[in-house]
């Protein structure tokens, strides 16, 4: 050991928070494919598609 403690921080704490969100059956299917075809988890997955739709929605 190198005498360097290991930090953690308590969940949350890192800019992000856990909710719970209902998505129909095929979508989360479909997610699921995505993920399993992609190796991104269905959390990363959900994360980028949400980060694009907002940076690309226009309110008319």
């Amino acid at each position: 050991m190198n005498g360097e403690k290991l930090t953690i921080k308590k969940r949350g704490e890192d800019g992000t928070k856990i909710i719970s969100v209902r998505l129909r059956e095929e979508i989360l299917k479909e997610l699921d494919k995505i993920a399993e075809e992609s190796n991104y988890s269905r959390n990363e997955l959900i994360n980028l598609i949400l980060r694009y739709g907002i940076d690309n929605l226009e309110i008319v």
